[in-house]
C-alpha cells in the first residue's frame, strides 16, 4: 500500500473534501456561501489546473468584504474567472539533425473589459493550460491596477529555448506564429491582442516572431514586443519590471517610514526581473545578497556591487554555473540545489517562478527575521506561505502589484508606436516611478475601504482595486 502523496494529490484531496462541505458551508454567510459555491464550481470544472486554482482561490478570499456590500458582482465575478477565448494548437518544427518534433502552443484571452488583450508569451517545459490560464487571470487584475486600457491574456509553449541552436529556435518561433496570428493583432477583428515577452521569449525570439508575423500579414505593426531599439522598442522596456519591483518596495517601505539604504535583500531567480531588481537596490543602496538559478544559490554576505552585478551577467550568459562567481570572490558561497530562503535577510524578492516560496520558506524567513516579502515573479509564493505571513504579521506585496512594471511600459511603448516617438530613459524612469506610486496608493486605499487593516492591506488591496475596475466595467458592458 503506497503511504506517500505529492502535494498536488494533497490539493486534490483538499479540493474534493471541500465539495463535500457544500451543505454545510450554505449556512455560512451569504457571500461566504457565494464564494464557495463559485470556488467549487471552478474545482468540479477544472479540478486539474492547479495553478489557476490557486490564483482564483487567492484573489476570492480577498473578495469577501466587496461581495457583502455589493452583491451584484458576484455575478460579475462568475464571469470573470471564465477566459473568453482559449486557443491551443501543435506547432511541430525540425531541428538541425533533421529530426521532428511537436509541441503544444497557447493563446488564453480572458478578459478584454478594460482594452485590448495584453500579455506575455513564455517557451518554458512547465507551461500547460492550467500555467497559463493563471497567468492571464493574474495579467488581467495587474493590466488593471496599472490603470492603463488593457485587458489580461497569455500564451506560449512547452518548448524549451535552452540548448537549443539558433536555427532551431527560430524554426520553432516561425511555426508557432504560423498558427498564432491567426487569433493576434491590433487590427485582427474581432480580436486585439498584443503579446509581448515572458520567460523564455526575450528579443530574439520576439524578433523571430515578429519577421514571421509580418512575412505572413504583409503588416508592420507595433503588436509584439519587446522588440529592437531600433524598430518600437521603448527605453527602459528589460529594466522596467525589476525597477518596479523595487520602486513598489520602496514605496512600502515608506509607509513604514523607513528605507532601502543598508537593508539586507534576499533575491530569487537570475533571469530579466531579479537582475535588474538587483541593480535597482545597488543604485538605492541596499545590500543584495544573493541570486538564483534552477541549479542552486549564489550567497555574498558583502553584498553585490556593479562590478560584482556584470560578473553575473556574463555567467548567466553564457548559461554557466552561479558558482563561478566564486573564482574571483572566495569569500562567497554557492549552495547546489538550494534555494535562498534560508539567508537572513530584512526584505525577501521572489522573482523566479510560480510556486518557489512554500511553507517552509516562509518559515524560514520568518524565524530569520525577515518583515518584508515583495513578489518580483507571478504568485511564486504559495498559497501556504502567503498564509505563514498573514499570520505572522508580515508585509507581503503580491505579484499582481509589485510586478506591474513591464505591462505599465508595454502600454507606454503602444502609445510611443502610435505617435511615432521614442521617449528619453529619464521620462520613461520617471512615468514608471508614478504608475507604481500610484498602485500602492490605490491598493492602500482600497484596503482601507473595506476596512481591512495593516500589513494585510497589500494583498487584500491588490485583489479588491483590481477586481473593482474590471467588475465595473463588465457590469456597464452587460452580460459579457
Amino acid at each position: 500500500m503506497r503511504t506517500t502523496w505529492t502535494w498536488e494529490e494533497d490539493l486534490l484531496s483538499d479540493v474534493f473534501a471541500a465539495l463535500c462541505l457544500t451543505d454545510i458551508l450554505r449556512q455560512c454567510t451569504n457571500e461566504g456561501y457565494f464564494q464557495q459555491t463559485l470556488s467549487s464550481s471552478i474545482l468540479r470544472r477544472d479540478p486539474y489546473e492547479v495553478e489557476f486554482i490557486q490564483s482564483v482561490q487567492e484573489v476570492l478570499h480577498s473578495l469577501e468584504p466587496v461581495l457583502a456590500k455589493v452583491p451584484q458582482y458576484v455575478h460579475v465575478l462568475e464571469r470573470l474567472v471564465e477566459p473568453e477565448r482559449v486557443v491551443i494548437f501543435k506547432v511541430p518544427w525540425v531541428d538541425d539533425k533533421g529530426e521532428a518534433h511537436v509541441n503544444r502552443g497557447f493563446r488564453v484571452q480572458f478578459n478584454q473589459a478594460l482594452g485590448p488583450y495584453k500579455g506575455g508569451l513564455r517557451f518554458h517545459p512547465t507551461v500547460n493550460l492550467s500555467v497559463v490560464k493563471f497567468l492571464a487571470f493574474e495579467q488581467t487584475l495587474k493590466n488593471s491596477l496599472s490603470s492603463l486600457s488593457l485587458g489580461g491574456g497569455k500564451g506560449g509553449s512547452d518548448f524549451n529555448p535552452k540548448g537549443k541552436s539558433e536555427n532551431e529556435i527560430m524554426r520553432f518561433c516561425y511555426s508557432f506564429m504560423d498558427e498564432l496570428y491567426r487569433h493576434i493583432g491590433p487590427n485582427q477583428v474581432p480580436i486585439f491582442d498584443t503579446p509581448s515577452g515572458d520567460i523564455g521569449v526575450g528579443p530574439r525570439e520576439i524578433g523571430y516572431l515578429f519577421g514571421q508575423y509580418r512575412r505572413l500579414t504583409s503588416q508592420y505593426e507595433g503588436m509584439l514586443g519587446p522588440k529592437g531599439i531600433q524598430w518600437g522598442l521603448s527605453n527602459l522596456h528589460p529594466e522596467a519590471t525589476g525597477y518596479g519591483v523595487v520602486y513598489f518596495a520602496k514605496e512600502v517601505l515608506a509607509n513604514l517610514e523607513k528605507d532601502l539604504k543598508d537593508l539586507r535583500c534576499v533575491v530569487s531567480g537570475a533571469g530579466k526581473v531579479a537582475l535588474y531588481a538587483v541593480e535597482k537596490l545597488i543604485a538605492f543602496g541596499a545590500v543584495p545578497i544573493t541570486i538564483s538559478d534552477t541549479r542552486g544559490y549564489l550567497l555574498d554576505e558583502d553584498g553585490f556591487d556593479r562590478t560584482k552585478l556584470g560578473l553575473i551577467r556574463e555567467i548567466k550568459a553564457h548559461n554557466n554555473s552561479l558558482g563561478e562567481y566564486t573564482k574571483l570572490y572566495p569569500r562567497a558561497k554557492y549552495f547546489d540545489d538550494m534555494k535562498p530562503w534560508t539567508v537572513k535577510c530584512d526584505i525577501a524578492f521572489p522573482c523566479a517562478t510560480q510556486n518557489e516560496l512554500n511553507h517552509a520558506d516562509a518559515m524560514s524567513l520568518i524565524n530569520l527575521g525577515c518583515q518584508v516579502i515583495i513578489e518580483g515573479a507571478n504568485m511564486p509564493c504559495t498559497a501556504e506561505a502567503i498564509d505563514v505571513f498573514r499570520k505572522s504579521k508580515v508585509w507581503f506585496g503580491p505579484g499582481k502589484a509589485a510586478n506591474a512594471g513591464g505591462v505599465t511600459i508595454q502600454g507606454l511603448e503602444m502609445a510611443q508606436n502610435t505617435s511615432y516617438v521614442q521617449w528619453t530613459a529619464e521620462e520613461v524612469d520617471m512615468r514608471l516611478q508614478e504608475v507604481m506610486r500610484d498602485i500602492h496608493q490605490k491598493i492602500i486605499k482600497a484596503a482601507q475601504d473595506y476596512g481591512i487593516g495593516n500589513p494585510e492591506a497589500l494583498l487584500h488591496g491588490a485583489n479588491i482595486a483590481s477586481f473593482l475596475r474590471v467588475a465595473q466595467a463588465m457590469l456597464e458592458q452587460g452580460c459579457v
